[in-house]
Order: structure tokens, then sequence, then C-alpha cells
């Protein structure tokens, strides 16, 4: 499942890219992004393009909560449902039929690259990174709800894995639903229908715009392995497949 990510931290970058505005007060970078690599389940803050704004760049917290519990206190919710993703991920097969997900909203979620975990012999647990092969961003497709209070909270579709990441993600065989370039706005277009829906996230971006490896077992340290070396390669003699 797709847990970690390496965010864009310059929100310029991002709107020349996506030629979007932004709707929050400018920080300079290094107070705007501090860490060199976001673990979902801190729940941190992210730059999102929703389809209720669509050339705006704005902010949302990782971890969707359903519109039920929309009243829900945020860090008691997250606690309680830590043990089922806290909402990070969004299965695209549940889309139209869990209630978890009723009254979602659309959104992209920009990032240079993500990070999925390998299991190798001995259940040794090595984690990848992947980004584009071009050093374009990726545009995650994303879904996201508001709490009572405004707060945006959000979800990074995942469906089945391709044979990419069925090598690398070998045990859950899971993968984010990256979108294609032209669909970006279409994505975003609030009148999709369900069909359109499906048909933007099965056809979604292929492995062989893609590019992987190996990195530091830091990046599962949490704040204490923040480095900014985090997406180096890292040679593992476990490591039995080629990528």
């Amino acid at each position: 499942m797709c847990f970690i990510t390496d965010d864009i931290g310059d929100p310029v970058r991002i709107e020349r890219y996506y030629r979007v505005d932004h709707n929050y007060t400018y920080l300079n970078p290094e107070e705007e992004y501090n860490y060199y690599f976001n673990n979902g389940f801190a729940h941190n803050d992210s730059f999102l393009i929703t389809e209720e704004h669509p050339r705006q760049l704005t902010k949302g917290k990782w971890g969707l909560v359903p519109v039920y519990k929309s009243k829900a206190d945020l860090n008691e919710y997250y606690k309680e449902t830590v043990r089922y993703g806290s909402g990070l991920n969004a299965r695209s097969e549940k889309l139209f039929s869990s209630a978890n997900y009723r009254g979602f909203k659309k959104c992209i979620v920009p990032v240079d690259g993500f990070f999925e975990p390998h299991t190798a012999k001995n259940n040794f647990k090595i984690p990848f990174y992947f980004k584009r092969k071009d050093d374009n961003p990726l545009s995650l497709a994303g879904i996201y709800t508001k709490m009572d209070d405004g707060t945006i909270t959000y979800s990074i579709l995942t469906k089945e894995a391709t044979p990419l990441f069925a090598k690398i993600h070998n045990k859950k065989n899971r993968r984010p639903v990256i979108l294609q370039e032209p669909d970006i706005e279409v994505w975003l277009d609030p009148t999709l229908s369900e069909e359109q829906i499906e048909e933007v996230i099965n056809d979604d971006l292929v492995d062989e715009e893609l590019e992987t490896w190996p990195v530091s077992k830091d990046l599962y340290k949490g704040e204490v392995g923040q480095r900014p070396d985090i997406t180096e390669k890292i040679e593992y003699e476990e490591l039995e497949i080629e990528y």
C-alpha cells in the first residue's frame, strides 16, 4: 500500500507544472516543507488540487475521514482506525460501494515519488522508491472529504498491482492510481460518471514510464529516519529480483 511519499516541497514548482494558483499564505521554503519523506501515519498536511478548486493549490490532511464521521476528533479517529490504515489508501474497487467513501470528491496528490515495501527471503523488508523516468511529478489520484470545521482529509486511490508492482510490492499486490497527463483535468471534472471514473483508473500510467530501486531501511524509522539522501539507491544481499 502507498503509505509513504516523496512530496514536492516547492509550491511554486507545483503551481507552474499544473498551472494553478495558491489559496494560502506563502512561507519560506524551509518553513513550508521540513521533511524528506512524508509518512502517512503522521497525518501531515499535503498539497492537493481539488475538483472544487481545480485552479488553486490547497492543503489537506492525509487520512480520509468518512462523511459520517465529520464531527469526529481527528486524533482520536486516527488512533481508532490505525489497524485499518487510518484512511491513507482507498481501494478503487470499492469506491462506489463502501460507506467510508460515500460523498467523496476527487483530487490530485502531486508528488516526486513514493515508496513501497518488498518482502525478500527470510521475510526481510526492503523499501523501494518509485519515480517517473522523465523526472516530472507523479499525479496520484485521490479522494477527499471535509470535516465540519472545513478541514480537508484525503486518501490515495489504489488498484490491483501491474507486473512491476506485483514484483516489488509482492505481499499486498497493490499499486497507487497514477494519472496520465491527459487525464489530469479529466479527473478533476465534477460531472464524471462512475463509468468515466473507472475508465481513468483502469487507464492510468503504465509501468514503462516508471523506475524504481531499493533505498535505506531508515525510511521505517519515522521522524528519526528523516535524511536528505533517503531516495538514494542501497544494495541488499537479501534481494533476489531484478528491477
